[in-house]
């Protein structure tokens, strides 16, 4: 049966800097029209981190991806005009740059709301609207920092250095952005009134390590209130991945050509790997308990683990997780996961010749329909200005042509 896209229907008008553009990406995706306002000389995201490709930066192919794009110079009354008069056809507006940057435009969400009262606004900022910080410039590991899950690493010369790893504030930051935006047209569909919403990139980085950082508060409560689990003993292990360095059978183990996460954690995951060695032994010495048991500090049931684990590739752990019923992963790198074969039938690459760099789908699929893509490349700046001021603000020519002589638009 032939199906409409998601989202279509659903208009956004997006004001960013840089990365947090990322809020409507998967709207784009979805099917919706995002439209990305920017300022003459456009968002300079264009020109920032790394790699370019054919002298564009990775990260606006990325983000931008599905958008169009409009110019607009905000400083003037009929750049304002024209603004507002996309907004009056939309259904949220997302801004992304430091609190009230609409604000000091003339355009607070009072403004926006007196044309369209059903408007949402969404303020996507690093640290939120409200706290001492609101009005401190970051770029996006800031977020990461201030949350406790990124720590600094010593240089080869010994000095403080930035670690290799997945920046959660960048990423999680726009997704709860875009379930706030969701939630919000949801509400003012049925109600005919929308509202502000914002999220800080700060908090979004200490929400999404929750089990840290509330586990660290828990530990507050006197002992014998809150403990560890009953296979530990009672003990309380640090919260979260910071208390797996010494377990045993959910722990890093080396296959003969690279690595494998083993996690039989369950008793019966436990045996049915010693099963399908052969090493019932090693379940009748270690029978462990039913749940949550790492066999933590068990070093010598670890050590004949490292033996067992470098007899075979990576494939064949695998293989066998499969087919006896044992949690087993392989452990790839950005370099390699393309190489994996569950990698090809799940996240099939959207080709560079249609978004100028190969890039990865959004990860939500409809049952029984193709796994969504987006329909164009990341725009130029001002690509799309006189097909958008004509199909959802309704100018003619003439109106275009004076915008265009009065410098509002390029």
């Amino acid at each position: 049966m032939e199906t409409g896209r998601l989202l279509a229907g659903l208009r956004v008008i997006e004001c960013s800097m840089l990365g947090p553009g990322a809020a409507t990406t998967p709207f784009a995706d979805l099917g919706a029209d995002v439209i990305k306002v920017e300022p003459p000389g456009g968002d300079y995201v264009r020109k920032m981190a790394w790699p370019w490709v054919n002298g564009v930066s990775l990260l606006h192919l990325h983000i931008s991806r599905g958008k169009r794009s409009i110019v607009l110079d905000l400083r003037q009354a009929d750049g304002r005009q024209a603004f507002l008069d996309l907004v009056a056809n939309a259904d949220a507006v997302l801004e992304a740059m430091r609190p009230g940057g609409l604000a000091r435009r003339g355009l607070g969400y009072e403004v926006l709301a007196a044309v369209n009262p059903r408007i949402v606004l969404c303020t996507l900022s690093g640290y939120g609207m409200t706290g001492p910080y609101r009005e401190l410039p970051s770029h996006g590991i800031a977020y990461d920092t201030w949350a406790g899950v990124v720590a600094p690493e010593r240089s080869a010369e010994g000095m403080p250095a930035i670690p290799n790893h997945t920046s959660i504030g960048i990423n999680a930051g726009p997704l709860y952005a875009a379930l706030g935006m969701l939630s919000a047209v949801l509400r003012a569909r049925e109600t005919g009134h929308g509202c502000h919403v914002e999220v800080g990139q700060s908090d979004a980085a200490a929400c999404f390590d929750w089990l840290r950082s509330e586990g660290t508060r828990a530990y507050l409560r006197p002992e014998d209130e809150v403990t560890g689990n009953a296979s530990d003993g009672f003990v309380r292990r640090p919260p979260g991945t910071d208390g797996m360095q010494d377990a045993v059978r959910y722990q890093f183990y080396e296959s003969s050509d690279g690595h494998i996460l083993f996690m039989a954690s369950e008793q019966h995951f436990w045996k049915n790997f010693c099963a399908a060695v052969g090493r019932d032994d090693l379940y009748t010495a270690h029978p462990g308990n039913a749940l949550a048991d790492h066999a933590r500090g068990e070093v010598a049931l670890r050590a004949q683990l490292v033996d067992i684990f470098r007899t075979r590739p990576t494939a064949a752990w695998v293989e066998l997780g499969l087919s006896h019923d044992v949690p087993i992963a392989p452990v790839n790198t950005p370099a390699t996961i393309a190489d994996d074969p569950h990698f090809h039938e799940r996240l099939p690459w959207q080709p560079a010749s249609r978004l100028g760099a190969d890039q990865l789908p959004f990860p939500v699929r409809v049952v029984g329909e193709q796994p969504v893509s987006a329909e164009r490349g990341a725009p130029t700046a001002g690509q799309d200005t006189e097909s958008v001021l004509r199909d959802v603000a309704g100018y003619d020519d003439a109106q275009i042509a004076a915008l265009r002589a009065a410098g509002v638009t390029s």
